[in-house]
């Protein structure tokens, strides 16, 4: 009887370790999700710092160089238009001036901007410290598959970021600075105005170019399927070139630049999604 007693009191002490053990562990997890939301903030601080101290060369070199002329994307276009016989007098057919009306505008739109060139930049680390988090969770085979996210989800980010401003930022300055609804106004645009609209494309852009990353893991749970992809891909196709009809100048060439990369990003969702599947059919075959 007393040796069954101990026993019991030894099952129950270790009941009480292993509850205990598994309250600290979760406590333990919310710890590490702290330390790395705080190492990605400080990354973020970091290069935001950096932006700062160049900002010089980041405000003419890199954001008020789409609202001229000479803009690169402009250039660009004429030569395409050369090329195919098409006459294109480029964008932005004179540059576009820019006016502050508040006392402490510049330099609030100065820090607002490098904490978003900062994110921008510390994107690559920032996904390392949110995959360094889940990364534990998953299975081995899980793991397998996923290597390399990082990389694939920075790249796809810097490209989309790349897209938002060669592309989607200079026709649509373009178009929105040349619209008028009366020859009796005029256009003076301030520049937390135009900050907010060029920073805003350029992370649609980026966060836009992440769709195969969303895709590859809806359909890994099973709520995206191809077929569903398929069987909307005209309405799709519809959508975009309707997207792209708005923000570009009312010509062809224009349309065609931008909307291509977009329907280019959803064909490669759908094969994303149909070779998932197919690895889920695979499996199930081999069970």
């Amino acid at each position: 009887m007393a040796e069954e007693t101990y026993t019991e009191e030894q099952s129950t002490k270790k009941s009480k370790i292993n509850d205990s053990k598994a309250e600290m562990s979760f406590l333990d997890h919310l710890e590490t999700l702290r330390w790395h939301i705080i190492k990605s903030a400080i990354a973020i601080c970091v290069f935001a710092t950096l932006a700062y101290i160049f900002s010089d060369f980041i405000w003419n070199s890199i954001i008020l160089a789409p609202k001229n002329h000479d803009f690169w994307t402009s250039r660009m276009l004429i030569r395409l238009g050369e090329i195919f016989g098409y006459k294109s007098v480029g964008l932005m057919t004179k540059d576009l001036n820019l006016i502050n009306f508040d006392l402490s505008g510049q330099f609030m739109v100065d820090v607002w901007t490098a904490i978003i060139g900062g994110f921008i930049l510390a994107f690559p680390y920032v996904m390392y410290q949110f995959w360094s988090f889940i990364k534990p969770a998953l299975y081995e085979n899980e793991r397998k598959h996923a290597t390399g996210a990082v990389a694939i989800m920075s790249g796809l980010f810097f490209i989309g970021v790349l897209f938002g401003y060669y592309l989607i930022v200079p026709f649509s300055l373009d178009w929105l600075a040349s619209y008028s609804i009366s020859s009796q106004v005029v256009n003076q645009i301030n520049i937390l105005s135009y900050i907010s609209s060029v920073t805003s494309i350029v992370i649609a852009g980026g966060v836009a170019f992440e769709l195969p990353v969303l895709v590859y893991f809806l359909s890994k749970i099973g709520v995206l399927t191809p077929k569903f992809l398929r069987k909307y891909r005209r309405h799709s196709y519809v959508i975009l070139l309707i997207v792209a009809a708005i923000i570009t100048p009312p010509d062809v060439l224009s349309q065609m630049i931008v909307s291509i990369p977009l329907i280019v990003l959803f064909e490669v969702s759908i094969f994303i999604s149909s070779s998932v599947e197919k690895a889920r059919k695979k499996r199930i075959d081999e069970i």
